[in-house]
């Protein structure tokens, strides 16, 4: 019995010896295995690694990280991600060195004047044809163009410039940190005050002044609403912000448009309304009519974009509909909060005090020390364009202040934006076929725009391997300087071709011609395609969109436009003697449209022959000149894509148009880290 009860623990702690000598040898085989693992990692792995990169998809060698150039290389830097590699071109080590020699060769002989023949002294006068004015207009911009290229070639500018630099540097500052004009001197100066060198961050506008009495008003887009023999009583003043010129000929466009309404508008309330135009497009309209704005709304710097008010009887706009509910509600809430409301920030001969502030993410407004509004940045604005505020309307203004104004302005300062880098150059161009040529139109004073579409889309494959070429087309700015700086840029990077006559917004059609000529016989390109600077093109989508019609077929493809009429009235009417027929041709909209080679080639021979008519908005022209094409020469394919954006950018764009600089790179990242078009919604 004995020996039986003994046996029992005996057991038990063999058992609990086994099971422990088990769990050391489950140790010691897994640390085993670890160092064994460990082992093969080392000896096997490593090298791979070091052969052939971080993974089996890629070939490349380890590099270290590219160096930063600038503090903006910093911001505009993407997070980490597998770019999609076929669109960015990777030349092999043995390349570069012969790369190198090449383009330095090149760009020592490259010719950066158009080949374009205009010879004024053919022109005939006696031959008043509908586009007379515009040849008499092209004949002396050729002429004034032609004797500051020759002043530019000489140095004389150039010497001329750095005299000036001189002086800026031992007089006044051609930037002012603050700028200030009474009302009397601002209505001397047209209602006008310059901001030399734009808007910066933190920059702040302030305004004194008084709204007048409404008066009574018979303009029929104003009483349209009201009976045929109404007035209405009207009280409004507007304040914009406005852009330098592009091009002489053109409004500056309108960065930010303020306009108060205390009497007149279409609603009977007060209401301010808040808009941009940007290249004669205006955008849709930010209206605020007395109610804040909705708490799932976006906001502007953490500023919602409409403070509420009241109206002439305590009761804001929203709630006027319902007296007795507005006043129960408010008298349950005072039980628990007292809010205070305030009345429409602008009363009739009343002073006022508005400040207009530029903040990170868009303009806020307050009157007499209190938000009112705030409106966000447009596409295609940035806050240096913001060269000069007008005051206009109903209101005599007592003061002006603008203070931390920037010290510098890209046509000041184009070293700013232009990095000169060799990684940015144009490739040289080989004996292969141009498959496709892109030239693009541009001002002169268009640095940073430049810079933009060199650093997104001229990076693709297809133009780095010299498949397709693009170029910037530029004609002679009436600011000598901005053309000394455009000189430089056109040597340094090798992808400006200059139109040697003074720019104009109606002369714009020169520069189509000049694309035409070197597209058509400096390249002999396959494909010649026009764009602006501010145009976003997806370069391998739009030749797989060429490449469907047959290469035998004259062709003409875009966002085309029918039965389209002129307009006869208004700031941009077309009179008759300009344009006779009642509807324009079939034409692509300008911001981006292809031809055939056939089709550049008779516009460049008819144009040296006297015999191209000439229109002064070159997309209407260039319609006209394919219809003539079309119906003397061969026929045409039309290929009608709404993918070539005129407005903005859409899904699956082939081209995308009002494309600020920083949008230019933000497109051009998604492309490489997604392979898919996505457009951006920066402001």
């Amino acid at each position: 019995m004995r020996n039986s009860k003994l046996s029992k623990p005996n057991k038990w702690e063999n058992f609990v010896m086994f099971v422990s000598l088990s769990k050391k040898r489950s140790v010691q085989i897994l640390m085993l295995v670890g160092l064994l693992y460990i082992l093969l990692v080392t000896t096997l792995e490593i090298p791979v690694v070091y052969r052939n990169g971080f993974n089996t998809l890629s070939q490349d060698r380890l590099t270290r990280p590219e160096k930063l150039g600038s503090e903006w290389d910093l911001q505009e830097r993407p997070a980490p991600g597998r770019p999609f590699r076929r669109l960015i071109y990777r030349e092999t080590e043995s390349e570069a060195p012969a790369r190198a020699l090449v383009s330095s060769e090149l760009r020592r002989t490259v010719r950066i004047i158009s080949g374009l023949k205009f010879e004024p002294e053919r022109f005939d006068p006696s031959s008043k044809d509908e586009s007379f004015e515009l040849l008499e207009s092209a004949k002396v911009a050729w002429e004034v163009g032609g004797k500051l290229w020759e002043e530019l070639e000489s140095g004389k500018t150039s010497k001329a410039f750095k005299e000036d630099e001189e002086k800026k540097k031992r007089g006044s500052s051609s930037c002012p940190l603050s700028v200030s004009l009474s009302g009397s001197d601002l209505l001397a100066r047209g209602n006008l005050i310059e901001l030399p060198c734009g808007l910066a961050l933190g920059s702040h506008i302030t305004v004194v002044a008084k709204p007048r009495a409404a008066h009574s008003e018979m303009d029929p887009k104003i009483t349209m609403l009201k009976g045929e023999d109404e007035t209405v009583n009207v009280s409004q003043f507007i304040m914009e912000l406005q852009g330098l010129k592009a091009v002489e000929g053109e409004d500056p466009p309108r960065i930010l448009h303020f306009n108060p309404r205390l009497k007149g508008d279409w609603s009977g309330k007060p209401v301010i309304e808040q808009n941009t135009c940007y290249r004669m497009q205006w955008s849709s309209a930010q209206r605020c009519e007395g109610w804040r704005s909705s708490d799932d709304e976006e906001t502007v710097d953490g500023q919602v974009k409409c403070e509420k008010w009241v109206g002439e009887n305590g009761i804001s706009s929203k709630e006027e509909h319902n007296k007795a509910t507005w006043w129960l509600s408010r008298f349950i809430r005072r039980s628990k909060k007292v809010t205070v409301e305030w009345p429409f920030p602008f009363t009739e001969e009343k002073l006022f005090v508005l400040t207009l502030t530029a903040g990170l993410e868009g303009y806020h407004v307050s009157v007499d020390g209190r938000h009112v509004t705030s409106f966000p940045f447009r596409t295609g604005f940035t806050l240096e364009d913001a060269t000069g505020l007008t005051v206009t309307g109903d209101i005599d203004v007592d003061s002006v202040i603008a203070g931390s104004l920037p010290t510098s302005h890209p046509s000041f300062a184009p070293q700013r934006y232009l990095e000169l880098s060799s990684n940015w150059q144009a490739p040289s161009i080989h004996d292969e076929e141009v498959e496709l040529f892109i030239g693009i139109l541009s001002a002169g004073n268009h640095f940073a725009e430049r810079m933009a579409v060199r650093k997104s889309w001229m990076q693709h494959t297809l133009i780095r391997s010299s498949k397709v070429v693009a170029r910037f087309f530029v004609a002679l700015h009436s600011r000598k300087s901005v053309n000394v700086e455009l000189k430089k840029e056109a040597e340094f990077f090798g992808d400006i071709v200059i139109v040697p006559y003074m720019d104009s917004y109606d002369l714009v059609v020169l520069k189509t011609v000049a694309i035409c000529e070197y597209g058509a016989y400096q390249l002999a390109a396959k494909y010649v395609m026009k764009c602006d600077d501010d145009t976003f093109v997806r370069i391998d989508a739009v030749l797989t969109e060429v490449k469907k019609t047959p290469m035998d077929r004259s062709l003409y493809i875009g966002n085309i436009n029918y039965y389209h009429k002129p307009l006869r009235q208004g700031k941009w009417a077309v009179s008759y003697e300009e344009w006779p027929e009642e509807d324009y041709p079939p034409y692509a909209n300008g911001p981006g449209y292809i031809l055939s080679r056939d089709i550049s080639h008779f516009i460049v021979k008819e144009f040296e022959q006297h015999k191209l008519r000439l229109f002064k908005m070159e997309d209407v022209s260039m319609g006209m000149w394919v219809e003539q094409f079309n119906n003397s020469v061969k026929s045409v394919d039309y290929v009608h894509s709404f993918k070539f954006c005129q407005f903005g950018c859409i899904e699956n764009y082939l081209t995308a148009h009002y494309q600020s600089p920083r949008q230019m790179i933000c497109l051009w990242d998604k492309l490489v880290m997604t392979g898919k078009p996505h457009c951006c919604n920066l402001r």
